[in-house]
């Protein structure tokens, strides 16, 4: 997953912050204190992802929160983890109202 490694996670987390301007590739890469072909590498793959979004403001790269892309995610993962909670819930109603 692309939220998975420290340094794209540290990224989305700043974009997070920087809602709803973001910030050029540059100063990602500055305020996170990563060499900045590394960090188009990790934007590059969030932005696969779905999770970032991206635009050329001159000569640099800007990057933002996608937000369609990161309303899937919390779809998928709070779908997920609901599913597994009501199952939880509907066995211990069972197990309190017997056979």
């Amino acid at each position: 997953m692309a939220l998975g490694q420290e340094t794209r996670l540290a990224a989305y987390r700043l974009l997070v912050e920087q809602e709803p301007h973001g910030l050029a590739s540059g100063a990602i890469a500055r305020k996170l204190g990563v060499n900045a072909s590394t960090m188009s590498r990790h934007l590059a793959q969030l932005e696969r992802a779905l999770l970032l979004r991206s635009w050329r403001e001159q000569r640099q790269i800007m990057y933002a929160i996608d937000h369609q892309g990161t309303g899937q995610l919390l779809d998928f993962l709070t779908e997920d983890c609901c599913k597994a909670h009501r199952t939880q819930a509907t066995g211990a109603q069972q197990e309190k109202l017997g056979p």
